[in-house]
This record gives C-alpha cells, structure tokens and sequence, in this order.
C-alpha cells in the first residue's frame, strides 16, 4: 500500500541525541573545515557546536521525515542513528548546504539551482532577486541568458534598443558579490549562452580581462547544428530569440576556435552539449534543458533544484572480496544513501514556493562518488589506464544499477514522483521511481576533506606537501596511501616526502620502483586524453552530467585545447572544462574591453599605466656570471614601476636581453601585475654562468631580477613553495595556503575555501 503525504504537514519532532552516541574521529584538516564552514556559530563568531552535534543534528532532522510517511517513533530513531553510522564513518556525505543546515531555522538544503532569465526588466529582476534569496541561503545558481534579446535590437515597449545579454549578466554578478552564502563563501552562478544567440561573440570574450564577471563560471550552450557546421567547415546562423528571425551567419570553425582561444587564455568559457543533455531529460514535457548548476554537474529546469551526495569509494577497498572491492557493503550504502537524500527533499525549506513545487514535481536526487583515486590507489591500477577507465564503468554501472532499484523501492512505500506519468519512463515503461534522476558527480572539495580522500573522479592533485601550520612551522603532508607504498618497499624517508612535496608527484623520480611510479600518478602527469575518457566513462552510467576539470600543464597549445573539445564531443560528455596551469596569472595581460569594436568605434584604450614625465627610484648592482648587472627600479607611489636592466661588457646578444626582460617587466608592472607573480615567473630560470651573489646562487639575469624585486617588495611575505610554483599561482584568500583548480573551482585543501567563477 503506497502511503500518501499531507499536503500541508507540521515539521516532525526530531529525535533526542542519545547519551550513549559515539564521537567522531576527524582529521586535522576536517576539524579546521568543520570549524570555518559547517558548525553552528554564536553572536561572536565562535562555534558552539561539537562535530557530533552536528552530525546528530543532520541525521535527526532527515531521519524524522520518516514521520511524515507513517514512520512510528521508534523507526524515527532507529533510522537516525543508522544515519549518524552512515555520517560519521564517512562512507556517504550529503552537500554542504544539508550538513550546514539541516535541523536549523533556515532549512534549505539543496546545494544547486537554475533560474530563468525571460526577456523583459520584470523578469530579469525577478531572477536577480530569487538568485539574491538562494545565495543567502547557501546554493548556487545557474542562469540561461539565452532568451534575451540581442544587443542593439529594438525593444517594443519603449522605443529604445536592448543593451544585450552581457550587461544583465554583469548586474547578476554584481548582485552575487553583495551576499554571502550563509557566512561561509560568495555564491557561485553558472550563465550559459547558446552558441547561436546574436551576442555569442561577446559572450566568448567576457572574460579577457582577469576579474570580470568574477562570481560566474561561463559556459557555451553548443548544438549538434553547430558541432556538424564546425566539422563540416560551414557557416552556421544566428538567431534573434526575440523574433527567431536570422540576423547574421558566422563560420563556425572560426567560432569554436575563438572559443578554444578564449578557454586556453583563462579557462573559461567552458562547453556545455545542449542536445545531448535534452535527450536525456526524463521530463521533456515541462520543457527544455537550458541551463545548469555552477560546475556543471547539474542540469535542470527552470525553479528545479537538486539535492546532492557522496559515496566515499577509497573506504570500498577489501583485499579479499571479488575484484577487491566490497560490492555488498556499497549496495548497502547506495541504498542508504539514496533513502536520506529523498527525506532531504522533504526536510529542505526552498527559497521560493515555484521551487518546491517543481522540486517535489520531479523529486530529483544525484547520488555521486569521492576517493576514486585512493581506491585506484589501494587496486594498484593506474589513472591514466584502460583497466582503471574500465573499473571506473564497472563501479558507476553499479551506483546507477543500485540507486534505480533503490528509488523503484520508495517508489512503492511512497508513490512515485509526481510527474512519472509523462515521463520517458512510463513511455518506455520503466519504473515506476520515486525520482526522476538519481546518479550526479559533483563536486566534493569540502567534503572530500571532511572525509579525508581524494576529490570525486579526481586524480590527487599532489602526492605530498607542505603545510604551513601555527607560529610559521610547516608540516609535510602526505598521500597515506603512496606513505604505505614507499614502506613497503623499504622507499620511506621524511627527505624523500620533502622533494616529492616540492613538486607534486615522483613520476620522474627513477630511483623509485617503477610500479610506484606508474600507479601514483597525479593530475598533472596524465595526459589529457585519460582525463575525458575517465570523464566519459562515468558519464556513461550518470543521468546528469560529470564534474570534472581537465588539467593542463602551461605549455598546453590551444591546439591541445581544440582536441580535447572535440573528443568530448565525440566520447558522449555532456560538457567539459579545461585549466591550463597559471593561465589566470597571466590574463591580465590581454588587449581588449572583452567587446567588438564597432564601425567608427575608437580602438579599446590601452590597459597600461602612461609614464609621468618624472619618477624616482634607485639602481642596485648584481654579479651575475656574464658579468656586472646594473638593476634600475622606479617607483610610483612606494611600488615598482619601470625597471631598466643593462649589462656591460657582455656582447649585443646579452645586453638585447637584458634590455628586452627590463622592457617586459616594466610592462607587466605598468599593466597591474603583482610583484610575487612576476617573481613566481622568473625565479629559478638556469642559464649557462650561475653565480653566487651574498651566499645565493643566481642562475640567470631574470633570476637575478626576480632576487632583487623579492628582496626589496616582498619582505616578510609567506612564500610560496616550489610545488606551489609549478603547479599553483593563487592562494587562499582566508588562510594563505594554496589553491589547486578541480572540478570547476578553486579549491583551498588546507581550510576549505571554494572560489567559482
């Protein structure tokens, strides 16, 4: 018999936390995270909540939606506490908004949301004051801004023209930037644009100049249309989605190269397959796909929203079951997992009533992974491998398996979700579900630290580093899992995680055994083609999409760049997002206001400062091994402004050099570039005479440069280790450690800090 809900239920009692209840082992790191993001703070800013508090919290709260359903109180509580096992033991988390919020006032629990933008002032203001509300409350949100209309055209109801999807995408960000998701962090917007909206040019551009649109991640709505128009070397059109009318016909391939361009300069925008993701909605009859949530993991319709999880596969590893991998004990927790975020929908306050009605319409859930790697890791099975791409379809084929028989057993406790009856399922008679998705990957950056493994389907961003820690000192951390490997095979030594710490990895390091070598891999060591078949497999079993980041050293071509689009394309992602390593440090060196010049138009003014007729400084001498290098700084306002370099007695051919880094740097100077990033650029170039100069090495004049700019701007400052350096530009706002770019964002693993857009 199919229980049936009240249409208006009071909130269930939560059970009592029981005395006898368990504390929670946590790691360093999880205890600064818990701390900073998730614990329930006082008027001063201090938490007042232990970490078993809050677990308890959480796992009461969506364990007494089991009330609403006829649940006695007894199975309440059972149910919570079977809940806290699953929490506190780290085999699943939900997203950060239910860990954050639950069993509070507040009460949204959802991590992601899209919103309409229409074609009118009312309702792009509307969408800026709905976005405002989730951000406050702890989501993200996704926007199309497909449906305005393009820049200049005539707008009926006044007479004037429309200043185009850009500059509404502008008030949004400035919006995001006036609120702060629940305390912890900006909120986070994804806006797409369909590649054949009139402005898509603009669109592409957004982002030449480092820090606009600085709260969006952006991303290209592409069609089958298109991608065949750019294979076939055709001219594709655009349509005014005013009028539909036909307004100009661009050559396709120059566009996708334009975006290729644009996403190896910055990483953005990036790609989104609207027809792939269309033909797997399970709801076509409530509309079209046009958007999804900021990473891109996520897409919904408009005033859906979805609730979130993770599996933690690293904890999965038993050496004596079939293919060493506990299939029993993660059925289990698949089946868990998918009950606790059905009661979520239950228990999350949304923001507006259009979203709860849409969201309980559909009742979607997205059920996804965290510690691939660690369990790659434990399996000896290489990232970048056939065998691991392989298992990684064995194990999502599971997941989707395991959550569909999971929802298809609510769905006869509960009913089904309301709209099944005009849903693909029905039509292919599948089912009946009490969802409409079940399986997404997102992101874990938090989570994953809470739970202390490697991020989603993530290769590990670094096998060792360095940790800087109370009153200066620095703690070496390490993968446990590579820790264990090396003292196996009697490899161990603190030194030997030193050098790993200082760049990341020991795939170079040929005093290694190779099988080490070749099964600890990181991000940076597998070549891009292993990252998208990796994404692809797990796509292949996902209903939504795949968060997922391919990670590019600084060398990588826009060549590079333009086959990892299209193989996306053709290996069925439903979309892809691309960083090339310190590609941010050097965009603020780009021409450009991110706009066309128009007819008549003056050409963009130029970016950099003009020199005033006088400026002051001084002249600091430096032996280098090609002889005396006379350094000249001139200051503006106490900071570098112009730097001169000549050499003497060395030839033409060294002094032109000098004269050319000089020349170089001054600009970066004069264009806003900061001192540290100049010195992270030059600082350890070798060249054929080092020489020491005060008891330091100098291998080259641009080292010699960057010794005297370091020495002189950036006394006292923590500086950044050299894995940091080669892996690394940007550091985290809150605590100074370093950020590594996965899964969409900038993640901090020392404290949790996220940063999209």
């Amino acid at each position: 018999m199919t229980a049936t809900k009240p249409s208006s239920p009071a909130a269930p009692a939560l059970p009592p936390m029981p005395k006898n209840l368990p504390d929670v082992a946590l790691n360093e790191n999880a205890k600064v995270v818990l701390a900073r993001r998730y614990l329930r703070k006082g008027a001063d800013g201090k938490p007042y909540e232990l970490p078993r508090e809050l677990f308890w919290r959480v796992s009461a709260a969506i364990a007494a939606q089991e009330a609403v359903y006829g649940g006695s109180k007894a199975k309440v509580e059972a149910q919570a506490r079977e809940y806290y096992e699953l929490l506190t033991s780290f085999k699943f988390l939900p997203n950060s908004p239910t860990l954050m919020n639950a069993g509070t006032d507040l009460g949204q629990l959802a991590a992601c949301f899209v919103l309409p933008v229409g074609d009118s002032i009312e309702q792009i203001f509307d969408a800026v004051k709905h976005a405002a509300l989730i951000h406050k409350s702890g989501g993200g949100t996704g926007f199309s801004f497909s449906r305005l209309r393009p820049t200049d055209s005539r707008v009926g109801s006044t007479g004037g023209v429309a200043s185009g999807p850009l500059s509404f995408l502008r008030i949004f960000n400035t919006a995001t930037e006036q609120i702060k998701q629940g305390g912890t962090r900006r909120g986070a917007n994804m806006g797409i644009l369909r590649v054949d909206h009139p402005d898509i040019i603009r669109f592409i551009r957004a982002k030449e100049r480092e820090g606009e649109l600085n709260n969006f991640n952006l991303s290209v709505g592409l069609t089958e249309a298109f991608m065949q128009a750019v294979d076939k070397d055709e001219e594709y059109d655009l349509i005014a989605p005013h009028n539909k009318e036909v307004v100009e016909r661009l050559k396709a391939r120059e566009v996708f190269t334009l975006l290729v361009q644009k996403a190896w300069e910055s990483g953005d925008p990036g790609m989104v397959f609207l027809d792939r993701i269309n033909r797997d909605n399970p709801t076509p009859k409530q509309g079209e796909i046009e958007a999804t949530n900021p990473c891109g993991e996520q897409p919904l319709l408009p005033y859906e929203a979805c609730n979130l999880g993770s599996i933690n596969l690293a904890l999965f590893y038993e050496k004596d079951a079939p293919g060493c991998i506990d299939w029993d004990g993660l059925k289990k927790v698949i089946r868990q997992s998918a009950r606790f975020l059905d009661n979520v929908i239950e228990a999350s306050i949304y923001p507006l009533d259009k979203i709860t009605e849409t969201v309980r319409k559909n009742r979607k859930i997205g059920l996804g992974l965290m510690g691939f790697a660690d369990l790659l890791y434990q399996l000896k099975v290489p990232y970048n491998s056939q065998e691991g791409v392989t298992l990684a379809e064995r194990l999502m084929a599971f997941i989707q398996d395991e959550s569909k028989l999971a929802s298809k057993e609510l769905a006869e406790e509960r009913g089904a979700f309301p709209a099944y009856a005009e849903s693909t399922f029905a039509e292919k008679k599948q089912g009946p579900y009490r969802n409409a998705t079940t399986t997404t990957i997102a992101p874990t950056g938090t989570l994953s630290i809470l739970a202390g493994c490697s991020s989603g389907i993530e290769p590990l961003f670094a096998l060792s580093f360095v940790r800087n820690v109370m009153d200066g000192d620095k703690l070496v951390e390490v993968n446990p899992y590579f820790e264990a490997a090396l003292k196996d095979a009697q490899a161990y030594s603190p030194k030997l995680m030193e050098e790993v710490a200082k760049i990341g990895t020991c795939s170079k390091m040929e005093f290694l055994p190779e099988d080490i070598r070749r099964i600890f891999v990181t991000a940076m060591d597998i070549e891009p083609i292993w990252h998208l078949k990796m994404q692809a497999a797990f796509q292949k079993y996902t209903d939504n999409a795949v968060s997922k980041t391919v990670n590019l050293p600084g060398t990588a071509t826009q060549e590079d760049i333009w086959d990892i689009y299209w193989k996306a394309y053709e290996y069925g992602c439903k979309g892809v997002t691309v960083y090339r390593d310190g590609c941010k440090a050097s965009q603020v060196l780009c021409t450009g206001d991110g706009q066309e010049k128009k007819d008549g138009e003056a050409e963009p003014k130029s970016v950099v400062k003009k020199r005033p007729d006088i400026v002051y400084g001084f002249t600091q001498k430096v032996d280098t091994g090609l002889g005396a290098l006379y350094l000249t700084i001139n200051e503006q306002d106490g900071k570098p402004f112009e730097v001169f370099a000549t050499i003497g007695k060395s030839g033409k051919s060294i002094t032109a050099k000098a004269e050319a880094i000089g020349r170089l740097v001054s600009l970066a100077l004069r264009s806003g570039v900061e001192v540290r990033d100049i010195v992270e650029q030059l600082k350890g170039i070798g060249g054929e005479h080092p020489k020491f100069q005060k008891k330091i090495l100098l291998q080259s004049i641009p080292d010699a440069v960057a010794w005297v700019l370091e020495n002189r701007y950036m006394s006292g400052e923590k500086h950044a280790s050299s894995h940091a350096n080669a892996l690394n530009k940007e550091s985290c706002p809150e605590c100074g450690e370093h950020l590594t770019f996965e899964e969409g964002c900038h993640c901090c693993k020392s404290c949790g800090y996220t940063k999209c857009g």
